[in-house]
């Protein structure tokens, strides 16, 4: 199914928005377009939509599981604001948002679908989940220029870090449960990365409900839903493992011809398990077994 805009879809697809978890892909060009579909069709996402400036070919197996809506991604906060129409349209409906070449990872994701997952996280009376950036990137960049490689991807091992997040309204403060994470290449890379882009948390499961707002920094109107836990136990928290940054610092002319190489001594291969970014502390259990 194909959409010429957002606003022909909310009202022409409301059968698909009333299914949900919903998965938003938003495709800034079309590397690894087609495995970012497939992972998040393979995890159970009810609805999937492709977020496109322009109709994609589709493989044979995508074509019926994927809704295709065309905008314009590179318009400045287009995706908050896409996704602020969506929660609008879908109260009470589980959304998930990413950008192509990013792949949501959760404990157990390679046996237990996201609803069940949902179901749980629900269950604990929790409407968000936080969720760290996990930066991948190739190992051999004369071989895979745009730093994309499933085959050689790499990630840190360590080198992540939070800090108190301040609240200016209460005399910065800390915020309750509330922290802001850093690591990865824009931690390593600091001086390509202008300062507000610099964190790697993002709250990309939530619940929608009439007056929620995603804000341009990736947290919510809400301050609960920028929560990492409740406050009576640690929750599940997921990773969204991504070639984007890896991907604009080679590709962005003002930061490419001074990196020869994304590699350190804490660069390790990605296996592509939930049991890897547990053991790496990249994400939480909580509570579920």
């Amino acid at each position: 199914m194909q959409y010429d805009n957002l606003g022909d879809f909310l009202t022409g697809g409301a059968g698909a928005l009333a299914k949900g978890p919903i998965a938003l892909i938003f495709a800034e060009d079309r590397t690894e377009l087609a495995t970012t579909l497939q992972h998040h069709v393979k995890l159970g996402f009810a609805t999937v939509v492709l977020l496109t400036p322009d109709f994609v070919p589709l493989p044979e197996d995508l074509a019926d599981a994927v809704i295709q809506v065309k905008l314009d991604v590179y318009r400045e906060d287009a995706l908050p604001n896409a996704v602020n129409q969506v929660i609008e349209a879908a109260p009470g409906r589980w959304i998930y948002y990413c950008y192509n070449a990013e792949y949501l990872f959760y404990p157990f994701c390679e046996t237990r679908s996201v609803g069940e997952m949902l179901a749980f996280h629900t269950e604990e009376r929790r409407d968000a989940m936080l969720a760290y950036t996990v930066d991948l990137y190739a190992g051999d960049l004369d071989r895979f220029p745009d730093a994309v490689s499933l085959q050689d991807a790499l990630l840190d091992k360590s080198g992540y870090y939070a800090l108190a997040r301040k609240d200016p309204d209460a005399d910065w403060e800390p915020k309750d449960r509330q922290l802001d994470f850093y690591g990865g290449l824009r931690w390593r890379f600091e001086e390509h990365v202008p300062w507000e882009r610099r964190k790697i948390d993002r709250i990309p499961l939530f619940r929608a409900k009439p007056g929620l707002r995603l804000r341009a920094d990736h947290t919510f109107s809400d301050e609960e839903y920028n929560t990492y836990a409740c406050p009576w136990h640690h929750n599940l928290t997921a990773a969204i493992c991504s070639f984007r940054t890896a991907k604009a610092l080679k590709l962005n002319p003002g930061s490419s011809f001074d990196i020869q190489t994304f590699k350190w001594h804490n660069s390790i291969g990605f296996d592509w398990t939930s049991q890897q970014l547990l053991d790496l502390g990249l994400m939480e259990p909580g509570q579920w077994f």
